[in-house]
C-alpha cells in the first residue's frame, strides 16, 4: 500500500502544478479588452511567441485541461483502490482470517476424566467434571442420602 500511497502523493503534486500552469495561461489569453495579457506586456508575448500568441496559448490551454481531466481521473481510481485495500485489510489480515485457519474461540475445554483403576468406585462427587468457565453452569449431581 506504501507504493500507493507515493503514487498519489505524486499525482496530486502534478494535479496542482496543472491547476496552477492552467490559470496563468487563461488569464495571459488576449480577449477583446486585452485581459490580463496586457499586463506582462503587450509586446512581450508577441516577441517570446511571435505573431500567433494566441495560438500557442489556446494550444497550451487545451494540453493542460486534457492533463487535468486525466489525472483527475487517475487520482479518482487510486482513491478507490487505496479504499478497497484499507477495507479488505492487509494481505497479511486477509491471510490471517482465511477460513481455513484456525481462529480463537471461547469455546469451554472438553473435560478430563482421571483414569479409574479396575475394581475400584468413585463417590459421584469425584466423578463431577471439571469447573466450567464463569459463564457457563455446571451441571448440579444429585447424591444419595446416606443411613
Amino acid at each position: 500500500m506504501g507504493w500507493l500511497n507515493l503514487t498519489i502523493d505524486f499525482l496530486l503534486f502534478l494535479f496542482v502544478i496543472d491547476c496552477v500552469l492552467m490559470c496563468l495561461v487563461v488569464l495571459m489569453q488576449r480577449s477583446k479588452q486585452e485581459g490580463l495579457g496586457a499586463a506582462f506586456g503587450s509586446g512581450m508575448m508577441s516577441d517570446t511567441f511571435g505573431a500567433q500568441t494566441s495560438q500557442v496559448l489556446v494550444k497550451t490551454t487545451v494540453w493542460l485541461a486534457a492533463g487535468f481531466f486525466l489525472l483527475s481521473i487517475a487520482l479518482a481510481h487510486l482513491y478507490a483502490k487505496r479504499a478497497t485495500l484499507l477495507e479488505k485489510g492487509s494481505p497479511l489480515q486477509q491471510e490471517l482470517l482465511k477460513p481455513g485457519t484456525p481462529a480463537t474461540t471461547n469455546a469451554a475445554p472438553a473435560a478430563v476424566t482421571p483414569a479409574v483403576a479396575p475394581g475400584t468406585t468413585t463417590s459421584p462427587a469425584a466423578a463431577a467434571p471439571a469447573p466450567t468457565p464463569a459463564n457457563a453452569v455446571a451441571p448440579v449431581v444429585p447424591t444419595k442420602p446416606t443411613k
